[in-house]
């Protein structure tokens, strides 16, 4: 069976006429929760075969420090959405993040082949426990996956380009990528929908989550930045983000960094419907950043 049909076998397809599409509109839910559905690749990672690599290539991917929170970020993921979608009612809207919530638990399966069939050592997975309050962490796993896809375009095209990943790995890896961006994409126009739709009594409360959720994520990433202390293992794994293209080899100045990673966000999210709104905080502050560094040289990103 078809896993988008499995998927939505009790959602009936709701036609999306052409032409312009007012947010928060019945048509607007119907396209973004369809795009979900009808652009899901079925593939399985049980039978991903692994390329095999030559010694160099394999050291070079295992020793970079992001495996184990990779994995653990992807199970947080699949349990958050997962959560989240146990209490939507509506028919279209719970099909669409239950599929995202299988892929995010897909990518961590993905993940965990990978490592198992390079060796490389993770340290023990802690518990994935419900959270408290699904909203608050499904807005936590799409504002988050907002901020990392948008450098993790980029770094996957430096790690492309450079050779670091040999094609045959960026083949197997690229499924994972383009689902990153239907995610993406699917959460921003779920908070302009709902932004839309709530009721008046709950507007103050949702904004609220959405100021804390960026302040805890500000936070996250200046601690990384920071080096989080005295623990180097840990501050190594959440700094690749910050600091990725000198860990894959390739020393770029962060205006270039910014620039391609501002290419690729809007190469990955072209394909799909115009309609649709692109997630718009991040890529502003790059753009933003861009102007202050201006004609100066920047430094190594």
């Amino acid at each position: 069976m078809n896993i988008a049909n499995g998927f939505r076998h009790f959602a009936q397809p709701e036609p999306v006429p052409a032409g312009p599409i007012r947010l928060g509109s019945p048509e607007h839910r119907a396209l973004f929760c369809q795009t979900m559905l009808d652009t899901h690749d079925p593939y399985r990672p049980a039978l991903i075969d692994w390329p095999k690599l030559d010694p160099e290539t394999r050291d070079k991917i295992v020793s970079l420090p992001i495996w184990d929170i990779a994995v653990a970020t992807e199970g947080r993921a699949g349990m958050n959405v997962k959560t989240f979608g146990e209490g939507i009612a509506d028919p279209l809207l719970k099909a669409a993040v239950d599929m995202n919530g299988f892929e995010e638990s897909r990518h961590k399966i993905v993940l965990a082949d990978m490592v198992q069939a390079y060796g490389i050592e993770l340290s023990p997975e802690a518990e994935y426990k419900r959270p408290r309050d699904p909203e608050f962490a499904f807005m936590r796993t799409g504002y988050s996956e907002c901020i990392d896809s948008f450098f993790g375009f980029g770094l996957f095209k430096l790690a492309k380009d450079s050779g670091f990943f040999p094609e045959e790995l960026v083949d197997t890896f690229e499924p994972v990528m383009r689902e990153e961006g239907r995610h993406i994409l699917f959460f921003v126009n779920w908070v302009a929908w709902w932004r839309r739709n709530m009721p008046w009594w709950r507007r103050p409360l949702f904004e609220a989550k959405v100021l804390i959720v960026w302040m805890f994520l500000i936070g996250e990433r200046i601690s990384m930045a920071k080096g989080m202390g005295d623990d180097n293992t840990k501050a190594q794994e959440n700094n690749f983000t910050l600091n990725g293209s000198k860990e894959l080899g390739v020393e770029v100045t962060f205006p270039e960094l910014a620039r391609i990673c501002l290419a690729e966000n809007d190469r990955r999210l072209a394909p799909y419907d115009d309609r649709l709104i692109r997630p718009r905080f991040v890529p502003a502050m790059m753009r933003l950043a861009l102007r202050f560094a201006g004609g100066r040289k920047g430094g190594i990103a």
